[in-house]
């Protein structure tokens, strides 16, 4: 009986270094992101998108535009502004905002949101659009 607890106590360590590493030790799976923004007539337009997945929804919320970065882009019905983007969970990160800001003379938006290939969310508006999966 001693001899079976010694093998045991040997035998035991090294099936536990062989035993694989747990599941969530894994890497997040990337999805590719495509935002398009474009206007029914030529304009400079403010885009806001995130580019990156925050680590959590309190410090997204605790400064927004810090994971929310914005370009001025020319964009019009043949020049779409096009960006891709790799997030980990783009159902509650994915987001594209085409806005005219104060402009007196607004040139009609237009975004689409694409996820893995597939469009997700088309969205329109005069003064801008935008394309998020997350009911903001």
């Amino acid at each position: 009986m001693c001899a079976a607890i010694g093998i045991v106590a040997t035998i035991l360590p090294i099936l536990t270094l062989a035993a694989p590493a747990p599941a969530g030790a894994q890497e997040p799976v990337l999805h590719d992101v495509t935002y398009t923004v474009y206007t029914d007539t030529p304009f400079r337009a403010e885009i806001y998108y995130r580019d990156v997945d925050p680590p959590n929804f309190a410090d997204y919320s605790h400064d927004p535009y810090v994971f929310s970065p914005n370009v001025e882009a020319e964009v019009g019905p043949g020049n779409p502004w096009v960006l891709n983007v790799r997030l980990a969970d783009p159902q509650n990160w994915a987001m594209v905002l085409g806005t005219s800001g104060l402009s007196p003379n607004p040139p009609g938006f237009r975004c689409t949101l694409a996820v893995d290939g597939e469009v997700v969310v088309t969205n329109a508006g005069p003064k801008g659009a935008l394309c998020s999966m997350r009911l903001w």
